[in-house]
């Protein structure tokens, strides 16, 4: 399984005041998108990503958990020293996700409240763990796609909302209670020793910790 992310600069940006005289910043615009192909030519299915997004929103953001952080980490764990803000809102609008996220008055949440103010532009990427499949030309994210939250993040340089991301030389494996990182090579070594059945075991093992753990650390 890869860490996939995927960035979209379609954000805008205003401040509300609260009935206690405090502003509030607030993020929104375009997510993710599916049934594009990004400039990579990686694709997400409408059924995979609306799967995904509704478990995400039920999980985390329902229950005031869906945080993410300035910047991607190097993998899908969450990390709550570098959270700078909470999802709170992800609607589908034809093929796009709309969401809305609070900055948060953490020290990396005080950082992008600087950089707003002071009229960066920043973009939003959604980062996740998953599989993909060539599909002619294509590659199609499948339906084993895990969204883990979406980021912020500032990427000027892309000429398009969707720009591939990092990691793709990297797989995750779970033991015992851990997800590791290994290379991609020893990944398949490990995979080819494996049966189908024992597999799709590990997969499901992986993902069940995944998603436990990030309970636990928000």
């Amino acid at each position: 399984m890869k860490l996939i992310t995927e960035t979209s600069e379609d954000i805008g940006y205003n401040i509300t005041e609260s009935s206690d005289g405090k502003k509030k910043h607030v993020i929104e615009g375009i997510f993710m998108q599916a049934e594009q192909e990004n400039r990579n030519k990686r694709m997400y299915p409408g059924k995979v990503l609306k799967e995904a997004v509704s478990r995400y929103v039920t999980e985390q953001v329902s229950k005031g958990r869906a945080v993410g952080e300035l910047n991607h980490p190097d993998g899908p764990q969450i990390n709550l020293d570098k959270v700078s803000h909470r999802i709170t809102q992800l609607e589908w609008k034809g093929n796009d996700v709309i969401g809305k996220a609070l900055i948060l008055d953490t020290p990396m949440g005080q950082i992008v409240k600087g950089l707003l103010e002071g009229g960066c532009q920043l973009g939003v990427s959604s980062r996740g763990m998953g599989t993909v499949s060539t599909k002619g030309s294509k590659t199609v994210v499948n339906p084993d796609f895990r969204l883990s939250t979406v980021d912020i993040v500032q990427d000027p340089s892309a000429p398009s909302a969707f720009v591939d991301g990092i990691m793709e030389g990297v797989e995750y494996f779970y033991e015992g209670n851990e997800i590791v990182a290994v290379s991609a090579e020893k990944y398949k070594e490990q995979m080819d020793k494996m049966t189908t059945k024992a597999l799709a075991e590990q997969q499901t093992r992986l993902f069940t910790s995944f998603l436990s753990d990030l309970r636990k650390d928000i």
